[in-house]
């Protein structure tokens, strides 16, 4: 009997335009073949019921290459089906979701579903809950899990007809030891048989918010999921293959079709991977040991990621959005430009050729002038340079007679783009091999800056399809450990043999098993608690039976709804809802605030709207200085009790009267905490607790103990009319974020004005400090404390009088978060995100209180724990500006950094110290420091960088705003507020003038 060898590995790839497969065969590239084992391929127009596209494909890729069904070892499948049917909000493939999350005490200020597009909650959004149960961040429970109320739950679902649910416990990725997602997964199993369960700790890991948004997305897909995956069985069987699915996945590696069924939302950027792993496999750069940049040039865009040593793309470290939805899950970095063969190319008006980003897509074969169209495209600019032959070459030449400079410029301008390109993605300034692929590669110049080398790989417009069709299987590990009782390297090993382990059971050939990725890091504010990322990849088992493998294929296979083409053509039909228009953002050039007098004090008070809150959300990062938390669940639940009714006013320090009763307080404690925990009423609490110490039923007025981050929202929580109902001053104790409560203006000119002052967790702890020695202890006993009590807290200070708050407060603070948010969504209007730094110095006061400190990319990030607090330094190095620019610059709106070229390196104590600077001589100077502020914003977004948020490869302007006088009329370089108070010998030197900033109260009182 003759055992045939299943040599064959057929990929792919499901664009939006076309439908490219290739076969290949694994002997002949390990053999050395000059193909790479290619043995035939096919590109194919991507069809409205993508199967049969697939199908299609498949087929032809086995008939020219006259392959034997039975030779063919594997089909792996790269597809956009799952994303797009949530990208366009598709009610047909989407299903409702019932969201079930875990935690007694918190949860409950910012809900489910609160970061998504109105249309795209309203088809998912089914039904939600919160039982017992959650973590604390050492992973000790918060509370049980108790088995009735789940049942109870359950009843509500199945009353409902909700056929997916979603399990979310705070801080279920630790959960090693309970395994609470789990017990309640078998619960609602035993009680709802068939229904789908996701557990989000399944899905990504931790930042509880975009943790449960990427299991939603999931869960709504699921039943589609398997649909589609039978269909591609199905197509399978049509062509008489035996051999497993495989479905590519986000991190350049595959998942067996069972296990895509179940979380298909892996797959939602494998396109991309596909392409950068197949760019590396034809340039033979897929052996490890450098990396290299990918550039798929397709039709309308170009998308540059990176392959790393390991052979897989280098993965986002921050969060992505997906169809407008914030996710926390492994996602390949990209940046895409509008560059394709699409792309328009014409002369402005200023007589400056542009290239994009505008496009005609797929209309490429009727618009374009040597496809006998009248726009002239990046394809025809390429045609007419001799770069490309394709139509009518005659219509191309004749652009070089009618404006000779035309192709040149052009092509000068897409060289201009690609060059930046490659910088954003760049993490150092040594060149490295670029690789092109894509139909559009032809558009690409033949030597770019930054590149050690351009390659154009052998079929490198189906890269994609390769990439599919040589994929690996992986297994990962994203888990946070203690080390109380272990070394980090003990936790690494011990997370290295996990993911051994789940490559082996994914269907890895164990001796093929290599660690392509290992990361570890400390949790920020948290003792003995280390988050391990590893990976481990291996080539592919085909005679591993993966559990459930054939479950897709047969379990539904009598469904009589399975006429693909009808259900796109019927999708149309049935979109009941449609997108709605979020109303709560304003025109920020014609906005202006609600002022109006208080019917009993007579004085004006600012009523907050939704769009005030963005705003000064926006505004108070910024302050933050990298510290204070991000403010975004602070804005979601400020915003939903807007939309409730309720009230929030401002008043500027003049409305208060002489024996008025000011309260004021915030935040203690890590911002991992809040980020699982998400925003809830601990600090009103700590009010409640001091009120009751202090004997107080009321208050006249709340203030913020510092601006920046999400302490900034705090006082309009408390001071809202669901609480106490006081208005918030337009004022704070520090004019930005400061590391400690001792650290503030009051202390600096009043010391002993902290106590009496309490804390409280937010699940029934309280603690009331009535007496201390000095300021200082204050700070460090409440922090013990809070340690003790899961932490993060809320804090309520003594309370202080109007004289203080006038003598020694940071004034109109509020209305500088305002101004500087408003800012940013002005620049954010009109496309002007360049211009953000200097839209910001205007609002703080111009060019002689703020300054562009230095503009580069972030290369380092350093981060270490000590006694509660986040310490290290991140480094940014200059990079040249584009040509764009330049001409941005030379018409006098961009300012000029204070130091350009070297590096920056800014030290942080949870917020940033100072700015130092090395030219690229040597020559090290300290540009500014504390108290002054340093904040540094990513160049894509206009918004703020906190420390959990600095990352490899940013882009970003560091800007300095002159602190306030209340700082600088203090021995700021040896007291509490300069540099030397964090241990650095550095003078302190103003940075530039103090400018007042300007009451958004006074500006729009009504007349």
């Amino acid at each position: 009997m003759t055992v045939i060898q299943k040599t064959v590995r057929v990929g792919v790839d499901v664009g939006g335009t076309n439908t490219d497969a290739v076969a290949i065969d694994v002997v002949l590239a390990a053999q050395g073949d000059a193909n790479r084992g290619i043995i035939s391929l096919k590109k194919t127009p991507t069809t409205p019921d993508a199967t049969s596209g697939i199908t299609a494909a498949v087929r032809a890729v086995i008939e020219s290459g006259a392959i034997s069904p039975s030779r063919i070892a594997s089909v792996t499948v790269g597809t956009t089906h799952f994303i797009n049917a949530v990208v366009e909000r598709d009610a047909r493939r989407l299903q409702k979701v019932a969201v079930v999350r875990l935690s007694r005490s918190f949860l409950r200020e910012v809900p489910p579903f609160s970061e998504f597009p109105p249309d795209l909650a309203a088809i998912l959004n089914g039904y939600v809950a919160i039982i017992d149960g959650g973590l604390h961040i050492d992973g000790s429970q918060e509370a049980p899990i108790v088995e009735a109320q789940v049942i109870e739950q359950c009843r509500a679902i199945r009353e409902r007809g909700i056929s997916a649910v979603v399990i979310a416990g705070v801080f279920s990725p630790i959960d090693e030891t309970f395994q609470q997602e789990s017990r309640v997964r078998d619960i609602m199993l035993r009680e709802m048989p068939g229904v789908d369960v996701v557990c989000s700790h399944e899905v990504a890991n931790i930042g509880f918010l975009e943790r449960e948004n990427a299991s939603i997305l999931n869960a709504g897909i699921l039943a589609y999921a398997r649909k589609t995956i039978r269909r591609f069985k199905r197509a399978m069987r049509s062509l008489d293959l035996r051999c497993p699915l495989f479905i590519t996945q986000n991190d350049g590696t595959i998942l067996d079709a069972a296990s895509a069924a179940r979380i298909p939302i892996r797959t939602f950027s494998s396109g991309a991977t596909n392409s950068m792993r197949g760019a590396a496999y034809l340039a033979r750069l897929d052996g490890g040991g450098s990396s290299a940049i990918v550039v798929d040039i397709g039709g309308t865009t170009s998308d540059v990621g990176v392959i790393l040593p390991s052979g897989l793309p280098r993965q986002a470290s921050a969060y992505t959005t997906v169809a407008g939805v914030r996710v926390n899950y492994s996602m390949p970095q990209l940046h895409s430009i509008g560059l394709g063969g699409g792309s328009l190319v014409r002369r402005g008006e200023n007589g400056v050729v542009q290239v994009g980003p505008e496009s005609v897509g797929h209309f490429l074969s009727e618009k374009a002038l040597v496809f006998g169209g009248d726009v002239c495209t990046a394809t025809d600019i390429a045609v007419a340079s001799g770069r490309a032959v394709i139509g009518d070459t005659a219509k191309a030449e004749a652009l070089l007679q009618g404006d000779r400079d035309f192709v040149g410029d052009a092509r000068k301008r897409m060289k201009t783009l690609l060059e930046r390109a490659l910088e954003v993605v760049k993490t150092s300034p040594d060149p490295v091999p670029v690789l092109l692929v894509g139909g559009g590669a032809v558009l690409a110049p033949d030597d770019l800056d930054g590149a050690s080398t351009l390659i154009r790989p052998p079929f490198h417009d189906v890269a994609n399809a390769v990439g599919a069709a040589i994929c690996k299987v992986c297994g990962s590990v994203d888990v946070v450990q203690g080390t109380a009782h272990q070394s980090e390297t003990q936790a690494v090993e011990h997370a290295k043999k996990v993911a051994i382990e789940r490559a082996i059971a994914a269907g890895a050939i164990p001796d093929s098993i290599a660690i392509a990725e290992v990361e570890s890091m400390p949790l920020q504010y948290v003792a003995n608690q280390i988050r391990t990322i590893v990976k481990a990849v291996g080539e592919v088992d085909f005679h591993h039976e993966t559990q459930g493998a054939d479950d897709v294929a047969e379990e539904y296979h009598d469904d009589v709804d399975d006429d693909e083409a009808n259900e796109v053509d019927e999708a149309a039909k049935d979109l009941t809802v449609k997108k709605a228009v979020d109303q709560s953002r304003a025109d920020p050039f014609k906005y202006r605030p609600l002022v109006r007098a208080n019917k009993t004090t007579g004085a004006d008070e600012w009523i907050v709207s939704e769009t005030d809150l963005a705003w000064i959300a926006d505004g108070c990062y910024v302050l933050g200085c990298a510290g204070g938390g991000t403010p975004q669940p602070s804005f979601i639940q400020l915003r939903d009790m807007l939309r409730q009714g309720h009230q929030m006013r401002v008043i500027d320090q003049s409305a208060l009267q002489a024996d008025d009763v000011i309260y004021w307080g915030g935040h203690m404690g890590s911002p991992a905490v809040s980020v699982e925990r998400l925003q809830s009423t601990e600090t009103v609490e700590a009010f409640r607790t001091l009120m009751t110490y202090m004997g107080h039923d009321r208050f006249d007025a709340v203030m913020g103990l510092e601006i920046g981050g999400a302490n900034g929202m705090e006082p309009f929580l408390v001071g809202s009319s669901r609480f106490f109902d006081a208005p918030v001053i337009d004022a704070d104790w520090m004019g930005r974020a400061y590391p400690t409560y001792w650290q503030t203006t009051l202390a600096v000119h009043k010391p002993g004005e902290l106590v009496p002052c309490a804390i409280d967790s937010g699940d029934g702890k309280s603690i009331v400090m009535v007496k201390t020695s000095d300021d200082e202890i204050v700070d460090r006993a409440l922090r013990a404390s809070c340690s003790e009590m899961g932490s993060r807290v809320g804090m309520a200070a003594r309370p202080t009088r109007t004289e203080y708050v006038r003598q020694y407060g940071v004034l109109n603070t509020v209305s500088l978060a305002w101004r500087i948010g408003r800012a940013i969504a002005r620049c954010e209007a009109r496309n002007s995100l360049s211009l953000v730094a200097e839209s910001i110095i205007e609002e703080a006061g111009g060019a002689d209180a703020a300054k562009v400190l230095f503009r580069g990319k972030i290369v380092a990030v350093e981060r270490r724990l000590f006694k509660g607090h986040s310490y290290g330094a991140v480094h940014i190095a200059a990079f040249d500006q584009g040509d764009e620019e330049e001409e941005v610059a030379a018409a006098g709106r961009r300012a000029k950094p204070l130091v350009s070229g070297g590096r920056m390196k800014i030290p942080f104590k949870n917020e940033n110290i100072l700015a130092e600077h090395t030219s690229d001589d040597g020559t090290v100077t300290t540009v500014a420091a504390v108290p002054d502020l340093i904040a540094i914003l990513d160049n894509g977004s206009g918004r703020a960088l906190g420390v959990p948020e600095f990352k490899y490869g940013y882009h970003v302007t560091v800007i300095g705003i002159t602190c306030s006088p209340r700082w600088t009329d203090t021995e700021v370089g040896i007291g509490v507020g300069g540099p030397k108070a964090f241990g650095y010998d550095v003078p302190y030197t103003p940075l530039g003038k103090y400018a007042e900033p300007r009451s958004v109260i006074e500006e729009y009182t009504p007349a």
